[in-house]
């Protein structure tokens, strides 16, 4: 987004991290502001959005692109860990989109919403029920919103990732085993990089995307058109 033009708020919990992400992303010229955030008290989120938007400005892209999980076969995950799921991924995110809707509604300025899904919001395996509920939410959330904002400007679609090496993903790349089945599973035969779903998530923000709204885009590498 900031190679895009773009000047940046980043949100997470960790204000080290956050500086940390912002001395990078300041080396492409743009302004880069941070604005702690924890998504678990999602009453508070309102109010946190005002807080950014009387101190650096309301932004006119939003991208939800935080996320959890806890796996667990279905019949003996806790209602803590369903609870965390839906929190973060679905309900924390509805909260940031209203915030963001309110105040574009508000001074009549159209903007974009792009969130990010998953291969779950079309599919499911084992022991991700959590998982796969918020994200299929997320999905028909995108849906929704989409319509209910079209004549207010404001676009909101979402991208659904296939596998992504990430440090997050780490533990399951550096698997051998785990390796070779999404390169045999995955029509393109690899895994998708962060700047495969960055650079979608740049189009849906841009004029590219003006006709385009309510959408999930799979980037996935062609994992949901083949079985």
């Amino acid at each position: 987004m900031a190679q895009a033009g773009a000047d940046i708020v980043l949100a997470a919990r960790s204000s080290a991290e956050l500086e940390h992400a912002a001395a990078e992303l300041r080396e492409t010229g743009r302004a880069i502001s941070t604005a702690a955030l924890d998504l678990h008290e999602v009453a508070g989120i309102a109010a946190w959005f005002e807080g950014v938007v009387a101190r650096i400005g309301a932004p006119n892209i939003l991208v939800n692109a935080a996320g959890t999980t806890r796996r667990g076969p279905a019949e003996e995950l806790s209602l803590a860990d369903w609870d965390e799921n839906i929190t973060i991924n679905l309900t924390a995110v509805f909260a940031l989109c209203q915030a963001f809707a309110r105040q574009a509604i508000r001074t009549g300025t159209p903007g974009k919403i792009v969130n990010i899904a998953s291969l779950m919001t079309a599919a499911a395996r084992r022991t991700n029920s959590a998982y796969t509920a918020s994200k299929g939410g997320l999905g028909q959330l995108t849906k929704a919103l989409a319509v209910d904002w079209a004549d207010k400007g404001i676009h909101v679609n979402a991208i659904a990732p296939g596998y992504v090496a990430t440090k997050l993903t780490e533990p399951l790349w550096t698997d051998p085993a785990f390796d070779s089945w999404v390169k045999k599973r995955t029509p393109l035969g690899r895994w998708a990089t962060p700047e495969d779903i960055a650079l979608p998530a740049v189009f849906l923000a841009s004029p590219a995307s003006d006709f385009i709204t309510g959408q999930i885009l799979y980037v996935d590498g062609g994992w949901l058109a083949t079985f």
